[in-house]
């Protein structure tokens, strides 16, 4: 089977180097240096330098392929899917992109294709648990908590990003959509703020962030749910200070003569070297899911907890491992005709089947991305 990635960061990375011990993989992406470093780790992919935003070429591109992995930023995540779904090709999709997948639906049903979207580490992995434990109890709760954080904890920020800042920042700035007595409602990103303790890491602040996407759609019946994202104590208050500050405002400013630049733009070019994550720096990736609900008419309560690290004999990250492989789980999915249904599909609707929550759970075992439950 012949696989197209578009996009070849350090996600997409991975999930190129995870497919191509089974299949015969193709990266495309502009970053001269991305395909070369994938093809000095394994000369079997190949590589072609191509700009991903002209989706014309698309159809010339992609003939060829069975299946494609969509890996780009996530401002050009829908459109990029969307020309692939056009093109008749089956997908996995990790883009993110902040519009929702599924309006294209209808597209993928009528190109009678697959698309899973969102199948990453969260969302992905908490929407396959709840997608599952949806099929055998009724469900009154459910929340996750996630975070990516460096090892080294360096002052004053103690964070690494593996994508750009201004992505970052989108997430402290966009209001967060969550549930409460059975109503959808917004709040601020950064409030909600608490600290829980996590063994081997110890405390880190949590507080709220849009991470929800489609399971505010697909799970109406749930009355409670909520995400949070996690950092290093402390964190808040500096984003707080930042954001209050202007500094994440996209109007322009004047500097000095016939000199303007938006407080965002250049926040984002200080932060760029701050927070930007070496290729062999150790960093680890943190989940916490709980389901609460009854079962055989009886209060039960599901905690699942992740903790990843980076993997020096890979030299991959934790985000990119729990990121990527979860995405190529998805992959084989549909490759292995495991999962066949035709339209979009986030990863609740894969999850509530019992072979594909077990084939995926199984698929990152294999790969030490441990998930333990209590």
């Amino acid at each position: 089977m012949k696989i197209a990635i578009l996009g070849s960061g350090m996600v997409g990375r991975a999930i190129a180097l995870d497919l191509a011990a089974s299949f015969d993989i193709t990266s495309f992406d502009m970053n001269e240096q991305n395909l070369k470093i994938l093809n000095e780790r394994n000369p079997s992919i190949q590589t072609k330098k191509v700009d991903l935003k002209q989706y014309a070429q698309y159809k010339e591109w992609l003939h060829n392929f069975d299946l494609v992995v969509t890996a780009v930023p996530g401002f050009m995540g829908f459109e990029t899917l969307k020309t692939v779904i056009e093109c008749e090709k089956n997908v996995a999709d990790i883009s993110f992109f902040p519009e929702n997948a599924l309006q294209l639906d209808n597209l993928a049903k009528e190109k009678n294709v697959t698309v899973i979207t969102d199948i990453g580490v969260a969302p992905g992995i908490p929407n396959l648990i709840l997608g599952r434990l949806n099929e055998e109890m009724t469900i009154e709760n459910f929340e996750f908590y996630v975070g990516g954080l460096p090892k080294l904890r360096k002052k004053p920020f103690e964070y690494k990003a593996p994508f750009s800042p201004v992505d970052v920042i989108e997430e402290y700035t966009r209001p967060a959509r969550l549930k409460e007595n059975g109503l959808i409602i917004s709040k601020p990103a950064l409030t909600d703020r608490r600290h829980i303790y996590f063994d081997e890491i110890g405390t880190l602040e949590a507080f709220n962030t849009d991470g929800l996407r489609s399971i505010l759609l697909t799970m109406p019946h749930i009355p409670s749910i909520k995400e949070q994202t996690l950092r290093y104590p402390g964190h808040i208050d500096l984003i707080i200070a930042l954001k209050e500050a202007g500094f994440f405002s996209d109007e322009k400013i004047s500097i000095k003569e016939n000199t303007t630049i938006s407080p965002l733009d250049f926040t984002s070019a200080i932060l760029f070297k701050d927070w930007k994550l070496e290729a062999e720096e150790e960093e680890l990736t943190v989940l916490k899911v709980i389901v609460e609900g009854e079962k055989n008419k009886e209060k039960v309560r599901f905690e699942y907890n992740l903790l990843d690290r980076y993997d020096a004999a890979t030299k991959i990250s934790s985000m990119s491992r729990t990121t990527g492989y979860t995405c190529t789980a998805a992959v084989n999915l549909i490759a292995k005709k495991l999962f066949t249904e035709k339209g979009v599909f986030p990863p609740e609707l894969v999850g509530k089947d019992a072979t594909c929550f077990n084939y995926a759970m199984n698929h990152l075992k294999e790969r030490n991305i441990i998930i333990s439950q209590k």
